[in-house]
């Protein structure tokens, strides 16, 4: 169990998840971590030490020392950092850290918050399975592909609707078919399909969905804290 109110969002690539859960955070004030960042982070971290990504004790250095303030650093989603984040991302004890950093983080969320939004792909059934509000965000591939291919030219990228969707297609089949934290609902977790749906329309839904739930345990969170 968690001392904090917990959002576990959850869904595929470019379905919305992101920013979804940092507007509930800003809506709640609550601390907010896009898991997804994370490895990234890490990889950074690695080759700004002038380290060796696939080295595990190069890499557990740099997952100790993660600086959230840089997640939407935008060397985080360079290539090379890519590249890197796969080599980190392939070592068990690198994994095994970064499962306890998540974990902690929606335990105590920093700030002294009383509660965290944190999206990705196994939040609802992993990192926080008694999470009081969670979601499943999901879209169809050509949406989310379109939505990509225009992230993609804000960063001056330029890649076809149709390759982006043969690579969300192979990503959606391999996050859901690994044998470790697979892609998958949880079984208490609202589906969230944003397909039709622009930003504004997408937030009230998802707030309409959480809301309840996240007003009644923050209400007992509130009541602990000034007990304590």
């Amino acid at each position: 169990m968690t001392n904090s109110v917990v959002i576990a969002i959850d869904g595929t690539a470019a379905c919305g998840k992101g920013t979804l859960a940092r507007r509930l955070a800003r809506h709640y004030g609550f601390a907010h971590l896009d898991s997804g960042a994370l490895y990234r982070l890490v990889a950074l971290g690695v080759i700004e030490a002038m380290r060796d990504p696939s080295n595990e004790a190069d890499a557990l250095r740099a997952a100790g020392a993660i600086d959230l303030t840089r997640a939407g650093d935008p060397k985080i989603r360079s290539d090379v950092v890519g590249q890197a984040s796969s080599k980190v991302a392939a070592i068990p004890a690198v994994r095994a850290a970064l499962l306890q950093f998540q974990r902690d983080f929606a335990r105590t969320p920093p700030g002294n918050s009383l509660g965290a939004v944190i999206d990705g792909r196994d939040i609802g059934t992993v990192i926080a399975p008694d999470a009081p509000a969670k979601l499943f965000v999901d879209a169809r591939p050509d949406v989310r592909a379109r939505r990509r291919q225009m992230e993609l030219e804000g960063m001056g990228i330029s890649r076809s609707e149709a390759d982006l969707v043969a690579e969300l297609t192979a990503r959606d089949a391999a996050d859901k078919s690994r044998p470790v934290s697979p892609l998958k609902q949880a079984p208490d977790a609202d589906l969230l399909d944003t397909s039709d749906l622009g930003i504004d329309a997408a937030f009230a839904a998802a707030l309409a969905l959480v809301s309840p739930k996240v007003a009644k345990v923050l209400q007992s969170a509130l009541k602990d804290r000034h007990r304590g």
